[in-house]
C-alpha cells in the first residue's frame, strides 16, 4: 500500500484530521529561503503541533535551509522524526545532517526537469534515506508547492533504477493521484496545494478523498 504524506500543515486541527483519515506523515514548512506560495511556520510552532499528535503519525520538517547547522537546529526545536531537504544541500552536507540526527530519517528533494534529474537523484543514494521527486519553476525560483506536475515517465525511471524509497510530489490532487501512482509506482506520495484552501488551511473533503484514492486505487 502506498504511503501518504500531507504537506504544508499549519495547525493541529489539520494535522490531526490528516492522521485520522489515514495519512502516514504530515509535513511542516519551516525555514523559507526561496519563493513559495506555501505557509511557513516557526520551528517552535511546528513543535507545538508535533507534541499534540497521537502515536504512529510521522512528522516531517520540510525546509529550504541547506547548511547542516541551520537544518539540525530547526529539526531539534521542532522535534520531528523526518527532515525533508528542499534547499541546495549537497550530498556531503546531507550525510552530515544524517550523522548528527541519527534518530531522524533524511529525505532530499530532487526537481524533475528532464533526463538529467536521474543523475541528480543518483548523487544522493548513499547520503539520504529517501528521495522526493518534485516540480520546480525556473522563472520564479519556486521549488515546491507549485501545483504543477512534471514528466512522470522520468520519475518512473528514477523509481525503477534506485534502491531508495521514492516519494512522488508535484501537482498531485484527488483527480490525478490514481493515474500518478499507476504510472510512477512510488513508495509514497506527497500533496500540499492539491488539498489546500486559499488561506493555507486544508480542505478536509479533498484531504480525505486524496488519502482514500492513494491507498486504495
Amino acid at each position: 500500500m502506498v504511503k501518504v504524506k500531507i504537506c504544508g500543515i499549519t495547525n493541529f486541527k489539520d494535522a490531526l484530521a490528516a492522521c485520522s483519515y489515514g495519512a502516514d506523515a504530515v509535513g511542516l514548512l519551516v525555514g523559507q529561503v526561496h519563493y513559495s506560495t506555501g505557509v511557513f511556520i516557526a520551528p517552535a510552532k511546528a513543535a507545538e503541533i508535533v507534541g499534540k499528535l497521537p502515536p504512529f503519525c510521522s512528522t516531517v520538517l520540510v525546509t529550504h535551509l541547506s547548511r547542516p547547522t541551520d537544518v539540525i537546529s530547526a529539526a531539534k526545536i521542532a522535534k520531528v522524526s523526518t527532515v525533508q531537504l528542499h534547499g541546495d544541500t549537497t550530498p556531503q552536507e546531507a550525510d552530515e545532517i544524517r550523522q548528527k540526527l541519527p534518530y531522524a530519517k533524511i529525505y532530499k528533494a530532487i526537481h524533475v526537469w528532464d533526463e538529467q534529474s536521474i543523475q541528480d537523484a543518483q548523487r544522493y543514494v548513499d547520503a539520504v534515506d529517501g528521495l522526493v521527486l518534485d516540480t520546480a519553476i525556473r522563472e520564479t525560483g519556486q521549488i515546491g508547492g507549485t501545483g504543477r506536475t512534471h514528466d512522470w515517465k522520468v520519475s518512473q525511471r528514477i523509481v525503477s533504477t534506485l534502491s531508495l524509497p521514492v516519494i512522488l510530489a508535484g501537482g498531485l490532487n484527488p483527480e490525478n493521484i490514481v493515474e500518478a501512482i499507476k504510472t510512477v509506482h512510488p513508495y509514497a506520495v506527497d500533496v500540499n496545494s492539491g488539498v489546500t484552501n486559499k488561506d493555507g488551511s486544508k480542505d478536509h473533503e479533498k484531504l480525505q478523498l486524496f488519502i482514500q484514492r492513494a491507498k486504495f486505487q
